[in-house]
């Protein structure tokens, strides 16, 4: 996906890793929930995901984690530069996080960012906050 498919259109970003215990497929089961919730609406902004670890995360493996989540969720991968450059320009965080035996996690921003159509940073999405609240900043994000 380019700049020029998200130009004029509000969007999602979320960091996270398929390796991830909780936090991400929890955060993506959740979106998928409320783009259903939403219906047609959800088709006007385009939910990314972005993963902070290019290294393990392979193309074909983000394709079959994605397989569990709303099919209108982009997964996008870019190299170890292209990573870091993404995560700066939203200002976002992540880490590796050594573990036993060569193992790591990593560590990254939580929230789910929300990017209005003129493609600066409107508010987040907090997983914690009550389920009415998410679905009104989305439907407020989709018609601003």
């Amino acid at each position: 996906i380019d700049n020029a498919r998200l130009a004029g259109r509000p969007y999602l970003v979320f960091f996270g890793f398929t390796n991830c215990p909780d936090v991400c497929p929890t955060t993506l089961y959740e979106l998928t929930d409320l783009m259903t919730e939403l219906g047609p609406v959800a088709d006007r902004f385009a939910p990314l995901f972005i993963t902070v670890d290019p290294e393990r995360d392979t193309q074909a493996i983000l394709a079959q984690y994605m397989t569990a989540f709303d099919r209108r969720i982009i997964a996008l991968r870019g190299n170890s530069e292209e990573t870091a450059a993404a995560v700066k320009a939203f200002r976002a965080y992540y880490k590796k996080v050594p573990g036993e035996n060569g193992a790591y996690s990593m560590d990254h921003t939580a929230s789910v960012l929300l990017i209005d159509r003129n493609g600066s940073l409107s508010g987040t999405l907090d997983m914690d906050e009550p389920r009415a609240t998410r679905l009104a900043k989305l439907r407020k994000l989709v018609n601003a």
